[in-house]
Protein backbone atom coordinates (compact mmCIF):
# COMPACT_ATOMS: atom_id res chain seq x y z
CA UNK A 1 0.00 0.00 0.00
CA UNK A 2 1.53 3.08 -0.67
CA UNK A 3 2.36 5.52 2.14
CA UNK A 4 -0.30 8.22 2.55
CA UNK A 5 0.10 9.56 5.74
CA UNK A 6 2.11 12.39 7.15
CA UNK A 7 4.23 10.76 9.92
CA UNK A 8 3.37 13.79 12.29
CA UNK A 9 -0.56 12.88 12.26
CA UNK A 10 0.68 9.83 14.46
CA UNK A 11 1.27 12.72 17.26
CA UNK A 12 -1.81 14.19 16.48
CA UNK A 13 -3.99 12.08 16.40
CA UNK A 14 -2.89 11.08 19.81
CA UNK A 15 -3.49 14.33 20.95
CA UNK A 16 -6.93 14.93 19.43
CA UNK A 17 -7.70 11.56 20.77
CA UNK A 18 -6.74 12.89 24.18
CA UNK A 19 -8.32 16.28 24.51
CA UNK A 20 -12.11 14.11 23.15
CA UNK A 21 -11.50 12.28 25.95
CA UNK A 22 -10.94 15.30 28.03
CA UNK A 23 -14.32 16.75 27.06
CA UNK A 24 -16.00 13.40 27.46
CA UNK A 25 -14.78 13.44 30.90
CA UNK A 26 -16.13 17.13 31.32
CA UNK A 27 -19.59 16.94 29.82
CA UNK A 28 -20.70 13.36 30.19
CA UNK A 29 -23.38 12.52 32.26
CA UNK A 30 -22.56 9.14 33.32
CA UNK A 31 -20.69 8.20 36.38
CA UNK A 32 -18.75 5.42 34.46
CA UNK A 33 -16.08 6.47 32.24
CA UNK A 34 -14.84 3.08 31.41
CA UNK A 35 -16.15 3.46 27.66
CA UNK A 36 -13.96 5.73 26.97
CA UNK A 37 -11.02 3.90 27.54
CA UNK A 38 -12.40 1.23 25.42
CA UNK A 39 -12.58 3.57 22.62
CA UNK A 40 -9.23 4.41 23.53
CA UNK A 41 -7.83 1.14 22.95
CA UNK A 42 -9.09 0.79 19.39
CA UNK A 43 -7.86 4.09 18.38
CA UNK A 44 -4.25 3.50 19.60
CA UNK A 45 -4.56 -0.07 18.23
CA UNK A 46 -5.80 1.43 14.76
CA UNK A 47 -3.18 3.80 14.82
CA UNK A 48 -0.43 0.95 15.37
CA UNK A 49 -1.34 -0.31 12.13
CA UNK A 50 -1.47 3.23 10.50
CA UNK A 51 2.20 4.02 11.38
CA UNK A 52 3.55 1.15 8.81
CA UNK A 53 1.88 3.49 6.18
CA UNK A 54 3.47 6.74 6.86
CA UNK A 55 5.50 9.02 4.62
CA UNK A 56 8.45 11.35 5.67
CA UNK A 57 8.96 14.86 6.54
CA UNK A 58 10.35 16.77 4.31
CA UNK A 59 14.00 15.94 2.68
CA UNK A 60 14.57 19.93 3.08
CA UNK A 61 12.99 21.96 6.03
CA UNK A 62 13.02 25.81 5.62
CA UNK A 63 14.80 27.40 8.29
CA UNK A 64 13.14 27.87 11.73
CA UNK A 65 10.41 24.74 10.51
CA UNK A 66 9.31 22.54 13.23
CA UNK A 67 11.40 19.59 10.85
CA UNK A 68 14.58 20.60 12.39
CA UNK A 69 13.53 19.59 15.58
CA UNK A 70 11.70 16.50 14.66
CA UNK A 71 13.21 13.49 12.26
CA UNK A 72 11.71 9.94 11.51
CA UNK A 73 13.89 6.77 11.15
CA UNK A 74 13.25 3.20 11.15
CA UNK A 75 14.23 2.69 15.80
CA UNK A 76 12.07 6.54 16.02
CA UNK A 77 8.72 4.36 14.06
CA UNK A 78 9.55 1.32 16.17
CA UNK A 79 9.61 3.72 19.67
CA UNK A 80 6.27 5.31 18.21
CA UNK A 81 4.50 1.37 18.14
CA UNK A 82 5.87 1.01 21.61
CA UNK A 83 4.49 3.54 22.76
CA UNK A 84 0.78 3.27 21.17
CA UNK A 85 0.63 0.02 22.45
CA UNK A 86 2.33 0.15 25.56
CA UNK A 87 -0.72 2.84 26.35
CA UNK A 88 -3.40 0.70 25.13
CA UNK A 89 -1.99 -2.53 27.12
CA UNK A 90 -2.20 0.21 30.15
CA UNK A 91 -5.52 1.67 29.73
CA UNK A 92 -6.69 -2.66 29.84
CA UNK A 93 -4.96 -2.73 33.11
CA UNK A 94 -6.07 0.46 33.94
CA UNK A 95 -10.38 -1.15 32.96
CA UNK A 96 -9.11 -3.91 35.42
CA UNK A 97 -8.16 -2.00 38.40
CA UNK A 98 -11.18 0.55 38.15
CA UNK A 99 -12.99 -0.77 40.95
CA UNK A 100 -9.54 -0.33 43.39
CA UNK A 101 -9.07 3.14 42.06
CA UNK A 102 -12.90 3.94 42.70
CA UNK A 103 -11.81 3.41 46.50
CA UNK A 104 -9.48 5.80 46.89
CA UNK A 105 -10.29 9.11 45.16
CA UNK A 106 -13.30 11.40 46.43
CA UNK A 107 -16.58 10.81 44.79
CA UNK A 108 -20.35 10.58 45.28
CA UNK A 109 -20.63 7.81 42.54
CA UNK A 110 -18.65 4.68 42.04
CA UNK A 111 -16.66 5.56 38.43
CA UNK A 112 -16.98 9.53 38.71
CA UNK A 113 -13.36 11.33 39.29
CA UNK A 114 -12.04 8.34 37.03
CA UNK A 115 -11.91 10.23 33.41
CA UNK A 116 -8.77 11.60 33.69
CA UNK A 117 -6.98 8.33 34.83
CA UNK A 118 -7.66 7.02 31.10
CA UNK A 119 -7.29 10.43 29.42
CA UNK A 120 -3.56 11.11 30.95
CA UNK A 121 -2.05 7.62 29.40
CA UNK A 122 -2.94 8.99 25.68
CA UNK A 123 -1.08 12.74 26.44
CA UNK A 124 1.55 10.69 27.66
CA UNK A 125 2.17 8.35 24.94
CA UNK A 126 1.95 11.54 22.79
CA UNK A 127 4.95 12.68 24.54
CA UNK A 128 6.60 9.39 24.35
CA UNK A 129 5.99 9.72 20.51
CA UNK A 130 7.71 13.01 20.22
CA UNK A 131 10.70 11.85 22.35
CA UNK A 132 11.08 9.36 19.60
CA UNK A 133 11.32 11.76 16.83
CA UNK A 134 13.41 14.24 18.97
CA UNK A 135 16.68 15.21 17.47
CA UNK A 136 16.84 19.00 19.66
CA UNK A 137 17.54 19.54 22.66
CA UNK A 138 14.46 22.08 22.74
CA UNK A 139 11.79 18.99 21.46
CA UNK A 140 13.48 17.03 23.85
CA UNK A 141 12.92 18.76 27.35
CA UNK A 142 9.33 19.71 25.91
CA UNK A 143 8.26 16.49 25.08
CA UNK A 144 10.28 14.97 28.08
CA UNK A 145 8.09 17.61 30.42
CA UNK A 146 4.92 16.14 28.94
CA UNK A 147 5.41 13.07 29.90
CA UNK A 148 6.93 13.79 33.13
CA UNK A 149 4.49 15.88 34.43
CA UNK A 150 1.01 13.26 33.44
CA UNK A 151 3.24 10.77 35.52
CA UNK A 152 3.65 13.12 38.62
CA UNK A 153 -0.33 13.24 38.12
CA UNK A 154 -0.98 9.62 37.61
CA UNK A 155 1.59 8.40 40.29
CA UNK A 156 -0.49 10.88 43.35
CA UNK A 157 -4.14 9.93 41.62
CA UNK A 158 -5.05 8.00 44.38
CA UNK A 159 -5.54 11.08 46.77
CA UNK A 160 -6.86 8.80 50.02
CA UNK A 161 -4.23 6.28 49.70
CA UNK A 162 -1.09 8.06 51.64
CA UNK A 163 1.83 5.60 49.80
CA UNK A 164 0.00 7.00 46.56
CA UNK A 165 0.27 10.45 47.91
CA UNK A 166 4.38 9.40 49.18
CA UNK A 167 5.22 8.04 45.77
CA UNK A 168 3.66 11.40 43.89
CA UNK A 169 5.25 13.74 46.23
CA UNK A 170 9.19 11.93 46.11
CA UNK A 171 8.75 11.18 41.87
CA UNK A 172 8.26 15.17 41.91
CA UNK A 173 10.55 16.31 43.82
CA UNK A 174 13.60 13.92 42.02
CA UNK A 175 11.44 14.45 38.42
CA UNK A 176 11.99 17.92 39.40
CA UNK A 177 15.89 18.02 40.49
CA UNK A 178 16.80 15.84 37.52
CA UNK A 179 14.86 18.04 35.11
CA UNK A 180 17.13 21.05 36.39
CA UNK A 181 20.40 18.91 35.67
CA UNK A 182 19.39 18.41 32.18
CA UNK A 183 18.47 21.74 31.50
CA UNK A 184 21.95 23.13 33.08
CA UNK A 185 23.74 20.17 30.79
CA UNK A 186 22.31 21.37 27.55
CA UNK A 187 23.03 25.07 28.59
CA UNK A 188 26.48 24.18 29.12
CA UNK A 189 26.67 21.72 25.83
CA UNK A 190 25.15 25.10 24.15
CA UNK A 191 27.60 27.18 25.29
CA UNK A 192 30.06 25.32 23.84
CA UNK A 193 28.70 24.40 20.49
CA UNK A 194 26.21 27.25 19.87
CA UNK A 195 23.45 25.15 18.97
CA UNK A 196 21.11 22.97 20.48
CA UNK A 197 19.69 20.64 16.88
CA UNK A 198 21.80 16.92 17.67
CA UNK A 199 23.58 16.89 14.19
CA UNK A 200 24.93 20.64 14.33
CA UNK A 201 26.14 20.21 18.47
CA UNK A 202 28.08 16.84 16.72
CA UNK A 203 29.67 19.16 13.88
CA UNK A 204 30.47 21.57 16.07
CA UNK A 205 32.18 19.54 18.65
CA UNK A 206 33.68 17.29 16.06
CA UNK A 207 35.27 20.32 14.55
CA UNK A 208 35.93 22.52 17.79
CA UNK A 209 37.72 19.58 19.23
CA UNK A 210 40.03 18.81 16.22
CA UNK A 211 44.02 19.33 16.16
CA UNK A 212 43.94 23.24 16.61
CA UNK A 213 40.20 23.80 16.81
CA UNK A 214 38.67 26.56 19.09
CA UNK A 215 37.78 24.26 21.42
CA UNK A 216 40.64 22.43 22.58
CA UNK A 217 41.51 23.04 26.14
CA UNK A 218 38.10 22.93 27.16
CA UNK A 219 37.49 19.02 27.66
CA UNK A 220 36.60 19.41 30.90
CA UNK A 221 34.40 21.53 30.32
CA UNK A 222 32.56 19.68 27.54
CA UNK A 223 32.40 16.11 30.21
CA UNK A 224 30.95 18.47 32.88
CA UNK A 225 28.06 19.13 30.60
CA UNK A 226 27.89 15.46 29.26
CA UNK A 227 28.02 14.10 33.22
CA UNK A 228 25.32 16.42 33.84
CA UNK A 229 22.55 15.31 30.98
CA UNK A 230 23.71 11.75 31.31
CA UNK A 231 22.85 12.05 35.65
CA UNK A 232 19.07 13.89 34.45
CA UNK A 233 18.67 10.60 31.99
CA UNK A 234 19.69 8.22 34.41
CA UNK A 235 17.11 9.36 36.59
CA UNK A 236 14.64 8.31 33.61
CA UNK A 237 15.67 5.09 32.75
CA UNK A 238 16.45 4.06 36.58
CA UNK A 239 20.11 3.33 36.72
CA UNK A 240 22.14 3.08 39.49
CA UNK A 241 22.81 5.81 41.70
CA UNK A 242 19.61 7.55 40.26
CA UNK A 243 17.51 4.44 41.78
CA UNK A 244 16.40 6.07 44.61
CA UNK A 245 12.51 7.54 43.55
CA UNK A 246 11.83 3.51 41.66
CA UNK A 247 11.33 1.10 44.86
CA UNK A 248 9.02 3.71 46.92
CA UNK A 249 7.20 5.17 43.83
CA UNK A 250 6.39 1.69 41.81
CA UNK A 251 4.86 0.51 45.17
CA UNK A 252 2.68 3.60 45.84
CA UNK A 253 1.54 4.42 42.71
CA UNK A 254 -1.43 2.83 41.31
CA UNK A 255 -0.18 -0.84 39.55
CA UNK A 256 -1.14 0.57 35.54
CA UNK A 257 1.01 3.73 36.24
CA UNK A 258 3.77 1.38 37.38
CA UNK A 259 3.44 -0.77 34.57
CA UNK A 260 3.87 2.67 32.39
CA UNK A 261 6.65 3.68 34.08
CA UNK A 262 7.95 0.74 33.68
CA UNK A 263 7.87 0.14 30.21
CA UNK A 264 6.88 3.76 28.42
CA UNK A 265 9.97 5.93 30.62
CA UNK A 266 12.39 3.43 30.27
CA UNK A 267 12.02 2.81 26.53
CA UNK A 268 11.81 7.01 25.97
CA UNK A 269 14.84 7.34 28.21
CA UNK A 270 17.07 5.07 26.20
CA UNK A 271 15.77 6.12 22.69
CA UNK A 272 17.22 9.92 24.14
CA UNK A 273 19.99 8.80 25.63
CA UNK A 274 20.95 6.66 22.15
CA UNK A 275 20.70 9.72 20.37
CA UNK A 276 22.60 11.61 22.69
CA UNK A 277 25.13 9.25 22.99
CA UNK A 278 26.03 8.94 19.14
CA UNK A 279 27.04 13.07 19.56
CA UNK A 280 29.11 12.71 22.39
CA UNK A 281 30.86 9.09 21.33
CA UNK A 282 31.69 10.99 18.15
CA UNK A 283 34.23 13.38 19.69
CA UNK A 284 37.70 11.33 19.95
CA UNK A 285 38.52 14.04 23.27
CA UNK A 286 35.96 12.67 25.38
CA UNK A 287 34.79 9.57 23.64
CA UNK A 288 36.64 7.08 26.29
CA UNK A 289 35.61 8.78 29.57
CA UNK A 290 31.77 8.45 28.23
CA UNK A 291 32.73 5.11 27.86
CA UNK A 292 34.28 4.59 31.01
CA UNK A 293 31.20 6.28 32.49
CA UNK A 294 29.00 3.86 30.96
CA UNK A 295 30.44 1.35 32.18
CA UNK A 296 30.76 1.95 35.96
CA UNK A 297 26.92 3.21 35.69
CA UNK A 298 25.95 -0.31 33.57
CA UNK A 299 28.16 -2.30 36.57
CA UNK A 300 26.51 -0.13 39.95
CA UNK A 301 22.75 -0.74 38.01
CA UNK A 302 23.32 -4.66 37.80
CA UNK A 303 24.51 -5.35 41.12
CA UNK A 304 22.81 -3.16 42.61
CA UNK A 305 18.94 -4.18 40.75
CA UNK A 306 19.75 -7.74 40.97
CA UNK A 307 20.84 -7.99 44.84
CA UNK A 308 18.14 -5.55 46.12
CA UNK A 309 15.74 -7.95 44.50
CA UNK A 310 16.72 -11.04 45.79
CA UNK A 311 15.23 -10.12 49.42
CA UNK A 312 12.00 -8.99 48.42
CA UNK A 313 8.19 -10.09 49.59
CA UNK A 314 5.98 -7.60 47.66
CA UNK A 315 5.93 -8.47 44.12
CA UNK A 316 5.54 -4.43 43.03
CA UNK A 317 8.58 -3.98 44.79
CA UNK A 318 10.60 -6.67 43.46
CA UNK A 319 10.01 -5.81 40.01
CA UNK A 320 10.75 -2.46 40.95
CA UNK A 321 14.80 -3.42 41.49
CA UNK A 322 14.25 -6.05 38.50
CA UNK A 323 13.59 -2.77 36.27
CA UNK A 324 16.68 -1.27 37.61
CA UNK A 325 18.91 -4.39 36.90
CA UNK A 326 17.08 -4.20 33.28
CA UNK A 327 18.25 -0.94 32.48
CA UNK A 328 21.63 -2.53 33.56
CA UNK A 329 21.55 -5.17 30.85
CA UNK A 330 20.60 -2.05 28.45
CA UNK A 331 23.45 -0.09 29.56
CA UNK A 332 25.69 -2.69 28.75
CA UNK A 333 24.91 -2.15 25.02
CA UNK A 334 24.88 1.57 25.28
CA UNK A 335 28.51 1.28 26.56
CA UNK A 336 29.29 -0.70 23.23
CA UNK A 337 27.95 2.05 20.90
CA UNK A 338 31.27 3.38 20.06
CA UNK A 339 32.53 -0.21 18.71
CA UNK A 340 29.75 -1.12 17.54
CA UNK A 341 26.62 0.97 16.73
CA UNK A 342 24.43 -1.36 14.64
CA UNK A 343 25.04 -4.30 16.53
CA UNK A 344 24.16 -2.22 19.81
CA UNK A 345 20.88 -0.17 18.53
CA UNK A 346 19.62 -3.66 17.38
CA UNK A 347 19.94 -5.10 20.87
CA UNK A 348 18.47 -2.04 22.92
CA UNK A 349 15.77 -1.33 20.32
CA UNK A 350 14.69 -5.78 20.43
CA UNK A 351 15.82 -5.76 24.03
CA UNK A 352 13.10 -3.13 24.99
CA UNK A 353 10.61 -4.66 22.69
CA UNK A 354 10.50 -7.88 24.68
CA UNK A 355 10.60 -5.89 27.50
CA UNK A 356 7.61 -4.29 26.87
CA UNK A 357 5.70 -7.53 26.10
CA UNK A 358 6.93 -9.33 29.47
CA UNK A 359 6.84 -6.52 31.48
CA UNK A 360 2.66 -5.62 30.27
CA UNK A 361 1.93 -9.19 30.79
CA UNK A 362 2.85 -9.59 34.27
CA UNK A 363 1.76 -6.43 35.58
CA UNK A 364 -1.28 -7.11 33.91
CA UNK A 365 -1.40 -10.66 36.09
CA UNK A 366 -0.61 -8.88 39.08
CA UNK A 367 -3.11 -6.42 38.59
CA UNK A 368 -5.80 -9.19 38.06
CA UNK A 369 -4.98 -11.42 40.94
CA UNK A 370 -4.25 -8.94 43.35
CA UNK A 371 -8.10 -7.15 42.92
CA UNK A 372 -9.51 -10.75 43.70
CA UNK A 373 -6.47 -11.93 46.09
CA UNK A 374 -6.56 -8.27 47.78
CA UNK A 375 -2.65 -7.70 47.99
CA UNK A 376 0.31 -7.47 45.96
CA UNK A 377 2.91 -9.89 47.99
CA UNK A 378 4.34 -12.95 46.49
CA UNK A 379 1.86 -14.64 49.15
CA UNK A 380 -0.75 -13.63 47.61
CA UNK A 381 -0.08 -15.66 44.09
CA UNK A 382 0.22 -18.70 46.83
CA UNK A 383 -1.44 -21.77 44.81
CA UNK A 384 -2.63 -19.63 41.85
CA UNK A 385 -1.99 -22.61 39.80
CA UNK A 386 -5.38 -24.12 41.57
CA UNK A 387 -7.34 -20.96 41.35
CA UNK A 388 -6.54 -20.01 38.14
CA UNK A 389 -4.59 -22.04 35.37
CA UNK A 390 -4.50 -19.74 32.59
CA UNK A 391 -2.96 -16.80 34.61
CA UNK A 392 -0.64 -18.93 36.41
CA UNK A 393 0.90 -19.83 33.25
CA UNK A 394 0.82 -16.39 31.86
CA UNK A 395 2.75 -15.50 34.61
CA UNK A 396 5.41 -18.25 34.68
CA UNK A 397 6.03 -17.11 30.57
CA UNK A 398 6.52 -13.39 31.83
CA UNK A 399 8.94 -14.43 34.64
CA UNK A 400 10.68 -17.02 32.36
CA UNK A 401 10.85 -14.54 29.74
CA UNK A 402 12.02 -11.80 32.60
CA UNK A 403 15.09 -14.14 33.42
CA UNK A 404 16.10 -15.02 30.29
CA UNK A 405 14.99 -18.21 29.68
CA UNK A 406 15.85 -19.92 25.94
CA UNK A 407 12.72 -19.33 23.72
CA UNK A 408 11.65 -16.18 25.14
CA UNK A 409 12.20 -13.01 24.24
CA UNK A 410 14.26 -12.58 27.15
CA UNK A 411 16.85 -14.43 26.31
CA UNK A 412 17.27 -13.20 22.56
CA UNK A 413 17.19 -9.75 24.10
CA UNK A 414 20.28 -10.62 26.69
CA UNK A 415 21.93 -12.60 23.67
CA UNK A 416 22.41 -9.46 21.50
CA UNK A 417 23.33 -7.72 24.36
CA UNK A 418 25.88 -9.48 25.23
CA UNK A 419 26.76 -10.11 21.65
CA UNK A 420 27.26 -6.49 21.32
CA UNK A 421 29.58 -6.37 24.05
CA UNK A 422 31.75 -9.23 23.13
CA UNK A 423 32.42 -6.99 19.71
CA UNK A 424 33.02 -3.85 21.99
CA UNK A 425 35.37 -6.04 23.73
CA UNK A 426 33.85 -5.62 27.17
CA UNK A 427 33.89 -8.85 28.75
CA UNK A 428 34.28 -7.28 32.54
CA UNK A 429 30.25 -6.19 31.60
CA UNK A 430 29.41 -9.68 30.34
CA UNK A 431 30.81 -11.12 34.04
CA UNK A 432 28.90 -8.81 36.20
CA UNK A 433 25.83 -9.49 33.75
CA UNK A 434 26.00 -12.98 33.68
CA UNK A 435 26.41 -12.81 37.79
CA UNK A 436 22.76 -10.74 37.41
CA UNK A 437 21.36 -13.45 35.28
CA UNK A 438 22.04 -16.14 38.18
CA UNK A 439 20.96 -13.79 40.68
CA UNK A 440 17.54 -13.15 38.24
CA UNK A 441 16.65 -16.79 38.65
CA UNK A 442 16.65 -17.18 42.52
CA UNK A 443 14.29 -14.13 42.94
CA UNK A 444 12.02 -14.53 40.17
CA UNK A 445 11.61 -18.06 40.58
CA UNK A 446 10.12 -17.19 43.96
CA UNK A 447 6.94 -16.41 42.50
CA UNK A 448 6.68 -19.62 40.69
CA UNK A 449 7.58 -21.51 43.32
CA UNK A 450 4.59 -19.63 45.06
CA UNK A 451 2.08 -20.26 42.65
CA UNK A 452 2.64 -24.27 41.58
CA UNK A 453 4.04 -25.70 45.45
CA UNK A 454 2.60 -23.29 47.78
CA UNK A 455 -0.63 -23.66 49.36
CA UNK A 456 -3.51 -21.32 48.90
CA UNK A 457 -5.08 -19.50 51.58
CA UNK A 458 -7.98 -18.62 49.83
CA UNK A 459 -9.25 -21.28 47.33
CA UNK A 460 -11.82 -18.95 45.55
CA UNK A 461 -11.32 -19.30 41.69
CA UNK A 462 -10.05 -15.87 40.12
CA UNK A 463 -11.86 -14.74 37.26
CA UNK A 464 -10.73 -12.74 34.25
CA UNK A 465 -12.87 -10.74 31.88
CA UNK A 466 -12.86 -11.53 28.23
CA UNK A 467 -11.07 -8.46 27.33
CA UNK A 468 -8.29 -9.20 29.82
CA UNK A 469 -8.38 -12.40 28.60
CA UNK A 470 -7.63 -11.57 24.95
CA UNK A 471 -5.00 -8.97 26.21
CA UNK A 472 -2.84 -11.98 28.03
CA UNK A 473 -3.09 -14.66 25.40
CA UNK A 474 -1.84 -12.33 22.68
CA UNK A 475 0.95 -10.92 24.93
CA UNK A 476 1.89 -14.91 26.38
CA UNK A 477 1.78 -15.75 22.27
CA UNK A 478 4.36 -12.68 21.55
CA UNK A 479 6.79 -14.01 24.29
CA UNK A 480 7.67 -17.08 22.36
CA UNK A 481 7.27 -15.32 18.86
CA UNK A 482 9.78 -12.70 19.47
CA UNK A 483 11.90 -15.49 20.98
CA UNK A 484 11.56 -17.90 18.47
CA UNK A 485 11.25 -15.75 15.06
CA UNK A 486 12.49 -12.30 16.12
CA UNK A 487 12.37 -11.23 12.46
CA UNK A 488 9.19 -8.87 12.82
CA UNK A 489 11.50 -6.65 14.84
CA UNK A 490 14.74 -6.68 13.47
CA UNK A 491 13.38 -5.94 9.95
CA UNK A 492 11.63 -2.67 11.11
CA UNK A 493 15.28 -1.91 12.39
CA UNK A 494 17.10 -2.31 9.06
CA UNK A 495 14.58 -0.92 7.53
CA UNK A 496 16.33 2.11 5.23
CA UNK A 497 15.80 5.29 7.21
CA UNK A 498 12.14 6.76 6.40
CA UNK A 499 13.86 10.10 6.28
CA UNK A 500 17.15 11.55 6.30
CA UNK A 501 16.40 15.21 7.66
CA UNK A 502 18.96 17.33 5.44
CA UNK A 503 20.38 21.03 7.82
CA UNK A 504 22.04 23.55 6.94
Amino acid sequence: MQQIIPAITLEIAVLVLGLLMLFAEAFSTRADRSHMARYAIAVLLALVGFSFFTTPPPANPAAGSMWNFYAVDATAMLFKRIALATTAIVLVMALEYRSVLAKFIPGTEEGRGTGEFYCLPVFICAGLMFMASAVDFILIFVALELVTIGFYVLVAYMRKHEQSLEAGVKYLILGALSTGFLVYGVTWIFGLSGHTHLDKVKAALVAGFAAGGPLVGNEHALLFGIMLVLVALGFKIAAAPFQLWVPDVYQGAPTPVTAFLSVGSKAAGFIVLVRVLEVFLAIPAVRGKVVAALVLLAILTLLYGNLTAMPQDNLKRLFAYSSIAHAGYLLIACAALSADPAGAKEAISFYLAGYLVMTLLSFLVLITVARQSRGDDIRHFAGLGKRNPFLAFAMTVAIASLAGIPLTAGFLGKFLVFKSAVAAGQYALIGVGILGVGAGFYYYFKVIAAMYWDEPTDRTPITVGPLTRLFVGGLVALVFVLGIWPAPILNQLSERPITAVAHK
